[in-house]
């Protein structure tokens, strides 16, 4: 079974960081988010769950580890997941690619 070392706040969040929102397969990731530093599966977990100040990542930033894969609980950087073509670079488990819809919602765009 795997354990992640960092906790995942969320709505219903399974052992590979899926929850109420988004639990397709390849929904896999949580996003430490910039104004709380804490992970969540996704931004409806943090407006219902969050600080209620949400902040996106600055650009400045995006050599942070923010990104949890929730296959192998590997923590990588924003530039990493940006890059990263939907596979984690540590265990090559795909993301779901329509997370890019999202991003300016995390991150500075």
């Amino acid at each position: 079974m795997l354990i992640h070392s960092h906790h995942v706040k969320g709505i219903g969040v399974d052992k590979e960081t899926r929850c109420q929102h988004y639990n397709k397969e390849i929904d896999r990731i949580a996003i430490k988010f910039y104004c709380c530093d804490t992970y969540y599966p996704c931004f409806s977990c943090h407006e219902v769950e969050g600080c209620e100040n949400p902040q996106v990542w600055p650009m400045n930033q995006f050599d942070q580890l923010a990104i949890l894969c929730g296959a192998c609980g590997t923590e990588i950087t924003i530039n990493d997941y940006l890059s990263c073509n939907s596979l984690c670079p540590s265990c090559q488990s795909p993301f779901n690619p329509s997370c890019s819809n999202h991003k300016h919602l995390y991150f500075e765009v």
